[in-house]
């Protein structure tokens, strides 16, 4: 049996709105760190004044505003890939 992987695109806009597609589940949201799920590895948001504005289970879309800090992306084994800082 061969496991679907979905495509994910991250799309940044002058580092206050973030919005990101193939989102399996937000794990978890405050206004400095928004965390999610995306193919089954997680991605960290970082900043403040974070708020998330939408998210769709069905189609994974995901969109969120705020200053953001950075985005982190956790590999396997548990190292943690930083996008930008």
């Amino acid at each position: 049996m061969q496991t679907e992987t979905r495509q994910s695109v991250l799309t940044l806009e002058n580092q206050s709105k973030i919005s990101m597609t193939g989102v399996e589940r937000v794990d978890a949201f405050s206004e400095r760190l928004i965390q999610l799920t995306v193919n089954g590895k997680k991605v960290r948001i970082e900043g403040s004044k974070l708020r998330v504005l939408a998210f769709s289970e069905g189609s994974g879309n995901f969109s969120a505003s705020g200053y953001v800090d950075a985005v982190r992306f956790l590999a396997a084994g548990g190292k943690v890939g930083r996008l930008f800082q």
